[in-house]
């Protein structure tokens, strides 16, 4: 597999944080950041994007580069309304989203990286452009898309009753 340290640390942070965040979509039906499933995935996405930014077989910036970097934006922007925004308003739809939308973008590396590294020896795709790989996130990106319309229809429900 040939994982430096930093990959190493990565990539047990990063499992900590999709576990939180899919605790979170479980119990909440979102990334809730009043909740401590929300808070471990804030704090171990923030870390393993900025982790991402060391890792890299070609020198310069690189997709993965941009990706780790909207993560951290779309995960700040969501903090800073959850910190800011009090109450159940409009922010609350964006928060949402965002924090959706960072685990979303999370799973493109994470399915890329798993599927062409296990079972070692024999990985299940040979490489980003793999049909598994693309039918894996094209499932993910619906359910995505699903959950957010239901996120929304949540959200419009609480905000009324405010």
């Amino acid at each position: 597999m040939g994982l430096s340290h930093l990959g190493i640390f990565h990539t047990i942070i990063g499992i900590v944080a999709i576990i939180a965040g899919v605790m979170g979509f479980i119990k909440n039906g979102k990334i809730d950041l009043s909740k401590l499933t929300g808070k471990i995935y804030f704090y171990c996405t923030l870390v393993a994007s900025l982790t991402a930014l060391g890792l890299s077989s070609v020198r310069g910036i690189n997709p993965g580069h941009i990706l780790a970097l909207l993560i951290v934006v779309l995960i700040a922007v969501a903090y800073f309304l959850f910190a800011k925004t009090k109450g159940n308003n409009r922010a609350r739809f964006i928060e949402n989203f965002f924090l959706s939308f960072s685990f979303l973008l999370s799973m493109i590396p994470t399915v890329n990286e798993t599927f062409t590294r296990i079972p070692i020896g024999h990985p299940l795709a040979k490489g980003p452009a793999d049909p598994l790989i693309g039918k894996t996130l094209l499932l993910l990106f619906i359910l995505f898309i699903a959950g957010s319309v239901l996120q929304f229809v949540k959200q419009r429900k609480i905000n009324k009753a405010a």
